[in-house]
């Protein structure tokens, strides 16, 4: 609260302040990628001159063009509203700031205020010009009584003429509702009405509306049946979190979906319009779908690239040799500003990738069972593998419908190294990467289209040196004779020698092909991205952005919902870049709608997940409470270090606002926007037992704590890696195409004289393998001006000091833990840190430098 300065103000001082904006000056992405073709140099330089023609420059802010008016924390008006000052306007442009980023711009402006105005703690801004700007931020300087008051905004600021209200901006100190200046308790109501809109009509661009919809926007029927998608969320049938509500009108054939747009409404501040290198990166994919698919599908369909690897080689010709390609097809995609990242030509026509780190040492290394194995502990889907607690494994499909479905895999087959298998399953040393229930309520009608899959289980053993070995692959497909006959299984084993060694390398395969899919449509996609925005959209809608808990939570919200527009635009739509390249195809997204069935919001904290999957147990004598039953379990080990750093930092910030659970309870801000998220972001689940109360502390602990591990560390160890390893598609293949080829076969004879040729038309080939590596390329990329989990894009996000205090103590311990980490790298016992491909495992090393750098947390999801 505001102290009682009356009568310490002079009457008529002038307030000195800085504001400082940007201006709409990048060209926008979107226009360049929707021109195909060789009219792209012809799109730049229009664009260019467009631009120069029609942006304001910086003298256009200057005279009667934009407007700010003080408000007062301490005095109201006969309303009981904060007083409002006179209308002030930008005076002088500001030549150089030490602290101004690159494209900001400051300008001088001088309030008049005096005793009867009090202390200012908002302002209303006003923009007279036709072009909007990002507004930064607001310092005032010298403030009798009060000194400096700073405003953090970075916010778009339109026409005033678009706006029923003038737009208004808080200082940047922090209350709980009931603590809120009195002056103040109108515009901060205001304000959040604004932002929840009133659930009605298209929304246009400009506006900065929160509202919630589901998943009808996927699908496509008006361009054809193959096009339709089912709506997920609002059924029990396809659950699903609820995304961002656009309003758009309904397609023809299907009232209760939305036509696609050439631009997705996000609200505005959502999306940064370009001035941040994150959606350089963004807006690459959807250059990716719009432009370098058609120009590769045109090569493909000229028959001048065969659409088919025929040795390992060939393979890693795209790194090394490069693939050649007609120069009209280069010439289409290679101005295009984030192609020249993730390619390299020579100039003429070879297109050339960058070497993935997996084959950077051993170009043969990804091929041992030992490199397998890790990969489920070190991966890029390392959240998957489970304790084994009985054997044979069985299965959670429901009997009336599926049979009986316990796997056939027999314990005297297994290599467990003399343990017999009780031996093994006692000392907690067998272990499964189970795939099985997933896949097969859709494998039927996977494998009617051109893709062959299996359902697959992995039993693995842990050696006495510590390290994973695989001892068995179950290979299923449903009964010929119907679902309620069960199902049918081939069981693989181990082989390093002639026709059994392929076929014990293709089992692999089809275990890493159930692997990717579920990792880039479930771990990926839906636990990260589709999870959070519900969070974000509830948090903008109740929780003002002068809460404490707003302030907490909004940096891991950047970014997220833009990039699940676009992901809805280009990735996860139908005949999209997920449905042209991993095995689903149309049945992709409602896949994960039924592992969403049974996801569980307080599972996602770390300690929870790993006691769920029987990867660790309870134990007051080990770090952070848990003994894990793989001593050597990379992701485990670095993010229990990364989560009890962030539960730790919550709890030092949270303390600060709330003395007692009672506090909790009585913040109505607080209340209603747990309920909202619980009953309308993820209203599908909402009656599920498990979702916490939020009635005291401990339990908002926990809740911010998840939802900060998932914006932030989760989604960094399940993404930054994906190119890294997914790069080389032997390693990470995305979809199959062949089954087992029976013995006595023409397929089987082609296993036998050419394993590598069997190998590579069993998998993803060529054109998929090269929308892939572009758009998981782009996917792996760290922005130039990534901002970092221990930091902040304004070092004044607050003004309390204590808030400032935890927070750098904070930063200190993940620099602290990040030193570890790289220590722990360099401990030769720790195998699986580096594996037989020789590559650190450091997904989870808080910091990291822009570009394809395999570590690095980015504070959100921005990507």
């Amino acid at each position: 609260m505001f102290p009682n300065v009356t009568g310490f103000l002079n009457k008529g001082h002038k307030i000195r302040g800085t504001v400082v904006l940007m201006r709409k000056n990048v060209l926008d992405f979107n226009t360049i990628v929707s021109i195909g073709g060789g009219n792209i140099h012809g799109a730049i330089d229009s664009g260019i001159g467009i631009l120069g023609s029609t942006l304001d420059g910086l003298t256009a802010f200057l005279g009667r063009s934009v407007s700010l008016q003080l408000i007062s924390a301490t005095e109201p008006d006969a309303n009981g509203k904060g007083k409002v000052g006179k209308d002030t306007f930008l005076e002088g442009i500001i030549a150089s700031l030490p602290t101004l980023g690159a494209g900001e711009s400051a300008f001088n402006i001088h309030f008049e205020w005096d005793d009867e105005l009090g202390i200012p703690g908002a302002f209303y801004i006003k923009n007279y010009m036709q072009v909007e700007f990002f507004l930064k931020s607001l310092t005032l300087e010298d403030v009798p009584n009060h000194g400096t008051i700073r405003f953090v905004c970075n916010s778009w600021v339109y026409n005033s003429k678009l706006y029923k209200s003038p737009r208004i901006f808080f200082a940047n100190k922090s209350y709980l509702p009931n603590q809120t200046p009195s002056p103040l308790v109108k515009y901060r109501e205001e304000e959040l009405q604004i932002l929840r809109g009133d659930g009605t009509g298209e929304r246009k661009l400009h506006e900065r509306i929160y509202d919630y919809d589901v998943y009808n926007d996927l699908g496509n029927p008006d361009h054809g049946e193959h096009l339709a998608r089912p709506i997920l969320g609002g059924s029990s049938t396809h659950p699903y979190p609820r995304r961002g509500r656009t309003g758009r009108y309904p397609t023809r054939k299907d009232p209760n979906s939305e036509k696609p747009a050439t631009e997705i409404y996000v609200p505005r501040d959502e999306n940064f319009g370009h001035l941040k290198s994150s959606d350089f990166l963004a807006y690459g994919i959807k250059s990716v779908s719009q432009c370098v698919i058609p120009a590769f599908e045109s090569a493909f369909d000229l028959n001048f690239t065969p659409n088919e690897f025929d040795s390992f080689q060939d393979v890693r010709d795209l790194f090394e040799g490069g693939i050649k390609l007609p120069l009209d097809v280069i010439s289409t995609i290679s101005p295009l500003p984030v192609i020249k990242e993730i390619f390299r030509t020579d100039g003429e026509q070879v297109l050339k990738f960058v070497p993935p780190h997996v084959i950077r040492v051993s170009k043969s290394a990804w091929m041992t069972d030992e490199e397998f194995a890790r990969e489920m502990l070190a991966g890029v889907n390392p959240c998957m593998i489970r304790g084994l607690q009985e054997f044979p494994p069985k299965s959670n499909l429901d009997p009336s419908d599926y049979g009986d479905h316990t796997s056939k895999i027999s314990a005297d087959v297994l290599n467990l190294d003399g343990c017999t298998i009780d031996e093994a399953l006692a000392s907690g040393r067998l272990f499964i990467l189970d795939y099985h229930d997933t896949f097969i309520p859709f494998l039927r009608r996977i494998n009617e289209t051109s893709a062959k899959a299996y359902a697959t289980r992995t039993i693995l053993f842990l050696k006495e040196n510590g390290t994973l070995k695989p001892v068995a692959i179950e290979l299923s497909l449903p009964h010929p004779d119907g679902d309620k006959s069960g199902f049918v299984s081939k069981v693989i084993l181990p082989a390093d020698e002639g026709v059994e060694s392929t076929i014990w390398l293709l089992a692999k395969a089809y275990v890493v092909v159930n692997d990717s899919c579920y990792h880039q449509l479930m771990s990926h996609w839906l636990n990260t991205h589709a999870v959070i925005e519900p969070f974000v959209i509830a948090t903008n809608r109740q929780l003002s952005v002068v809460h404490p808990i707003n302030k907490l939570l909004a940096p891991h919200y950047r970014d997220t919902m833009n990039i699940n527009a676009l992901a809805r635009d280009s990735l996860i739509n139908a005949d999209g870049i997920i449905e042209k390249s991993f095995l689903p195809s149309k049945y992709a997204v409602e896949m994960s709608s039924a592992v969403y069935k049974y996801w569980v919001f307080t599972d996602q904290a770390l300690p929870n997940d790993l006691i769920k999957r029987n990867m660790a147990v309870k134990d007051s004598s080990s770090p952070y409470g848990l003994r894990l039953l793989i001593e050597d379990y990379p992701y485990a080990v670095d993010g229990l270090e990364i989560w009890t750093a962030i539960k730790t930092w919550v709890q030092d910030y949270v303390s600060l606002y709330y003395a007692t659970d009672n506090d909790i309870k009585n913040d109505l801000e607080l209340q209603n926007w747990w309920k909202e998220v619980v009953e309308k972001g993820h209203g599908d689940l909402k009656d599920k037992p498990w979702w916490p109360k939020l009635q005291t502390f401990d339990e908002l602990v926990e809740v911010c704590t998840i939802i900060i591990w998932t914006a932030s560390a989760l989604h960094a160890a399940v993404n930054f890696g994906q190119y890294p390893y997914g790069g080389l598609i032997l390693n990470r293949p995305t979809l199959s195409r062949r089954l087992l080829p029976e013995e006595g076969s023409a397929e089987y004879d082609e296993m036998v004289k050419s394993p590598q040729k069997a190998y590579l038309r069993a998998i993803t080939p060529k054109f998929q393998t090269l929308i892939d590596l572009s758009v998981i390329e782009i996917l792996s990329r760290h922005a130039s001006d990534e901002v970092y989990l221990g930091q902040r894009e304004n070092p004044h996000w607050t003004s309390d000091t204590k808030a400032l205090q935890a927070f750098q103590k904070f930063g200190n311990k993940l620099a602290e833990i990040e030193d570890k980490l790289s220590k722990k790298n360099n401990d030769p016992s720790l195998y699986h840190r580096t594996g037989p491909v020789q590559l650190p495992y450091t997904l989870l090393h808080p910091s990291s430098e822009g570009g394809l750098t395999f570590r690095g947390i980015p504070n959100s999801i921005s990507i």
